[in-house]
């Protein structure tokens, strides 16, 4: 039987979770008690819902890492994470590991970078994983053997769902979001390439470096041309990391029911 491996974004979820109690308790004590509570009323639903063979929890462990380096403005615009919280993570970590779900993170990788090797690595060997998150990020990692699941939309950010929202295949977002930038990440793309102008080039080009090797025809090819440095830079950023050392194996991450 094929592994069945359920991927949570922890961060994600937890701090959807945790903005919810901030508004219906007042002292921040009560707000994290809260917040476990549902932290766990939740991964206990997925475990019922998705019935894995493995799950893991990825939490962020870096501040910094890589993207940092080469660009500083890389989520330099994000909310920082209320202190109570992170003061609160190893708790919650725990917690989770007394329900079966243990923690993965590493002190120089992003937790993004974690998921995406993790499900790239289990579908090269036959598995199969479910990610819990709504960070699109993650749709660029659809295939037959990945699939991504938003647990507060109740849905599945699936392939349907990519060419509803962007008019492509998953396989073209990294090169969709090197044109466009995500100015949510702090990320600067090809400028005067919306997401009409991108979705038209990448329909007509397929993938950026067609694009980008192909002479130029138009307005919007020259110009993403001369700014070939910044739309490389973009991609580099945006797209995931699947070949991490893990320190981690399979067996470790087994749900025992």
């Amino acid at each position: 039987m094929a592994v069945q491996l359920l991927i949570l974004d922890a961060l994600n979820l937890i701090r959807r979770l945790h903005a919810v109690q901030q508004g219906q308790h007042e002292q921040p004590a009560a707000q994290l008690a809260a917040t476990e509570a549902v932290l766990l009323q939740a991964t206990g639903k997925l475990l019922a819902r998705f019935r894995p063979s493995h799950v893991v929890a990825v939490f962020d462990g870096a501040p910094t890492g890589f993207r940092h380096r080469l660009h500083p403005d890389y989520k330099a615009n994000r909310s920082p994470m209320p202190e109570a919280l992170a003061g609160h993570l190893g708790e919650l970590q725990r917690a989770l590991l007394r329900q079966g779900v243990d923690a993965l993170l590493s002190d120089n990788e992003e937790a993004d970078d974690l998921v995406a090797t993790l499900a790239r690595r289990l579908s090269r060997h036959g598995g199969h994983s479910t990610i819990v998150s709504t960070d699109k990020g993650f749709c660029q990692l659809l295939s037959p053997g990945i699939r991504l699941w938003d647990h507060f939309g109740q849905r599945w950010l699936d392939e349907a769902h990519v060419r509803q929202k962007f008019g492509l295949e998953p396989g073209q977002l990294v090169d969709y979001w090197a044109l466009t930038g995500v100015s949510g990440s702090g990320i600067r793309g090809v400028p005067g390439i919306g997401p009409k102008r991108a979705q038209a080039l990448l329909h007509q080009f397929g993938d950026l470096d067609t694009l980008l090797a192909s002479p130029g025809q138009s307005k919007e090819q020259n110009n993403v041309q001369t700014h070939k440095n910044e739309a490389l830079m973009a991609r580099q950023l945006v797209k995931l990391v699947d070949d991490i050392e893990l320190g981690v194996n399979l067996q470790q991450l087994r749900y025992h029911y």
